[in-house]
């Protein structure tokens, strides 16, 4: 009897560490990437540009190597307006959610740019992708989800890269933009994303500038070996 045929291995390439100056370019993305709402400027964004940043979604990891995501491009005023018109209830619902102390300061935050971004983003997640069992997401099936995410920071990353400002939009009834882009049932909306050319950023985070919030100190986040366990 005839043994199984063996996989052929994989080849390999050599990782050094990026040059200085690759690495320093990929920690000023990451430290100067903004979630964009205002800034963004009437000028097109090109085919050949949008491309390079799905690709780069597209490059993500993925558990299982099930490539979950799709991309829906809008450029259609008509379309813009209904998730607009979606978001706009929403948002309503949710100032009334917090403080009373808060709420003038939520209402006046821009939380999308939804018509003013030439170009609007919806990275979907096909849960049924790959079938029923796949490799790393049998225990754990929102692995999936978790994918789609690596996938919408590395376009954010990529865009920053090319002056491009993204703005993810998130305030919305449940079941809202399945219905205006006519998702199938297996899947599901996990960013809807408002790309545009900027000029200038926040030099800082939006919601930390404006008093919102302000980001926790790293050394406060970093445990040793278990919950609750500081080094030393």
């Amino acid at each position: 009897m005839s043994s199984p045929a063996q996989p052929a291995s994989a080849a390999l390439v050599a990782a050094p560490p990026f040059p200085e100056a690759d690495r320093a370019a990929v920690y000023r993305a990451i430290h100067s990437r903004r979630d964009v709402r205002s800034q963004f400027t009437p000028r097109p964004v090109d085919d050949a540009t949008l491309l390079r940043l799905l690709d780069a979604a597209h490059h993500a990891p993925s558990v299982g190597f099930m490539q979950p995501w799709n991309f829906i491009v809008i450029r259609d005023n008509g379309v813009k307006g209904r998730v607009q018109a979606a978001f706009a209830e929403a948002n309503a619902e949710a100032a009334t959610l917090f403080p009373a102390e808060r709420r003038p300061l939520y209402s006046a935050l821009k939380l999308e740019g939804i018509t003013a971004a030439p170009v609007n983003l919806c990275v979907t997640c096909d849960r049924s992708r790959g079938g029923p069992v796949i490799l790393g997401r049998t225990h754990a099936p929102e692995m999936d989800l978790y994918s789609t995410v690596c996938a919408v920071q590395n376009l954010w990353l990529a865009a920053r890269a090319e002056g491009i400002g993204v703005g993810w939009v998130s305030i919305f009834r449940e079941g809202a933009l399945k219905r205006i882009l006519n998702l199938p049932d297996q899947v599901v909306p996990v960013a809807y994303l408002c790309l545009g050319h900027v000029d200038e950023l926040h030099a800082e985070p939006e919601l930390q500038a404006r008093g919102w919030r302000s980001r926790l100190p790293l050394e406060d986040l970093v445990f040793h070996d278990g919950w609750g366990q500081r080094d030393g």
